[in-house]
């Protein structure tokens, strides 16, 4: 049964796709879709697994800036309600398929309970067939309860397991001041080569309102009322977003007879990860915050703190794609990686800081990084506030930090479409090469 979510989310669609016009079958074969997989997701039966199935179908039926946004928050929603429906079904089975056992069980060791106990001087006599065939039920229902909560334990675990989820997540947090429990090698405001901004007096853990028990954790707290004792907001971070089709290069330190074609959006962490690159010239980084419960929760801060600053990779670069098209989003804040204190600016008219989320009403922020001079490794931090409690929250790339290197004067190469299917070298005046 399609939830509250996935119906609006399914309208929103539904209404785009009637404006442009197009047919259900056209719009399926552009997507690489089956045409009934379509009608599901534009009847709210279905929700796509990865946003960027959703955003491509924007770009077919001419979305603008705004409805991307609008797109992605309503996406967001459709998701976290289809998560929370497929944890609640394993506990609703367990219920049922025990309650009856167990009571049947119970009467017959009741029964048990009130038969005399055999003497030390009168030996035990053999159980009659009536007794042997309740035993057995007994112990037939005892297994069948066993199997009732290994088997949706077993099959449905991996789906609520936080290790298995598809995208980065903030990887550090910490609550009033906490140590952080990530492995990868922290760097403090005082200790970083070059933070933003200053630390701010209410950042100060003897000014912060720490809850009991407060302690670092996973940014990836879970949902639902029960993170009330935690960090109350989450973040899916897509380190490695397409501002548009053609928008993204990588250094690479391989010829490119080594390197192979260049990765779609969803593939494109895969890519980068098995190949060592590092985002060139820009970076393009999405971000969806999402409270945790009903609680309003303050964004009152987002800060870029630089771990090391050196001169630019000496490798070559590789550009996604030439002649694809342009794509429309928008660049809501950016961030220049070469100045010497680096800080998050809007862009384009957006708003700065403060912001406000909840587990109904979730905030998609784009941010673009950019270097040509340096080749930077850095991560975000948010700082967070709820009623009485506050913390930071480390926003970077699976428990590593972002990497971003300018590539100037480095040899470009490009995947032309339609082409030879292999790296070709960039004309100098190739509008999509970085200076």
């Amino acid at each position: 049964m399609a939830t509250t979510e996935a119906k609006a989310f399914a309208e929103l669609l539904t209404e785009l796709k009637d404006r442009s016009g197009q047919s259900y079958g056209a719009l399926a074969a552009k997507l690489h879709v089956s045409t009934s997989t379509l009608h599901r997701y534009c009847n709210g039966d279905a929700v796509p697994a990865e946003f960027s199935a959703a955003e491509r179908f924007g770009r077919l039926c001419g979305a603008k800036g705004e409805e991307f946004v609008e797109l992605h928050r309503r996406w967001i929603l459709a998701d976290e309600a289809r998560r929370r429906s497929r944890a609640a079904a394993p506990t609703a089975a367990v219920a049922a398929a025990a309650s009856v056992p167990v009571a049947d069980s119970a009467s017959v060791e009741e029964q048990a309970a009130e038969s005399p106990e055999p003497g030390l001087d009168a030996p035990a006599a053999d159980p009659s067939p009536s007794q042997r065939k309740k035993r057995l039920y007994v112990t037939l229902a005892a297994a069948a309860v066993v199997v009732a909560v290994a088997v949706p334990a077993i099959v449905f675990g991996p789906l609520n397991d936080s290790s298995n989820n598809r995208s980065p997540v903030a990887s550090e947090v910490s609550e009033g001041g906490g140590a952080s429990k990530s492995g990868s090698p922290s760097s403090s405001p005082s200790a970083s080569p070059s933070p933003s901004k200053s630390p701010s007096p209410k950042a100060s853990p003897s000014e912060r309102a720490t809850p009991k028990g407060g302690a670092s954790g996973s940014g990836d707290t879970g949902g639902g009322k029960g993170a009330v004792a935690g960090v109350p907001v989450t973040v899916n971070t897509k380190p490695y977003a397409y501002e548009n089709p053609c928008s993204q290069h990588y250094l690479v330190n391989r010829p490119a007879t080594e390197v192979p074609p260049p990765p779609n959006e969803p593939d494109a962490p895969g890519w980068v990860g098995a190949l060592g690159a590092v985002s060139s010239g820009s970076q393009f980084i999405e971000l969806a915050l999402q409270g945790t419960g009903s609680e309003t929760v303050m964004l009152n801060e987002l800060n870029v703190r630089v771990v090391s600053s050196d001169a630019p990779l000496a490798w070559n670069d590789f550009a996604t794609g030439v002649g694809c098209g342009g794509g429309v989003t928008t660049r809501a804040f950016a961030v220049n990686l070469d100045a010497g204190r680096p800080d998050v600016a809007p862009q384009g008219g957006q708003r700065d800081f403060p912001y406000k989320v909840s587990e109904s009403d979730p905030e998609v922020f784009q941010i673009s990084a950019n270097a040509s001079a340096r080749y930077v490794s850095w991560y975000l931090e948010l700082e967070w506030s709820s009623g009485g409690r506050a913390g930071t929250l480390r926003i970077d790339d699976h428990g590593q930090p972002f990497r971003t290197s300018g590539a100037k004067g480095r040899p470009s190469f490009h995947y032309p479409m339609g082409g030879t299917s292999k790296w070709e070298t960039a004309p100098v005046n190739d509008p999509n090469q970085f200076p």
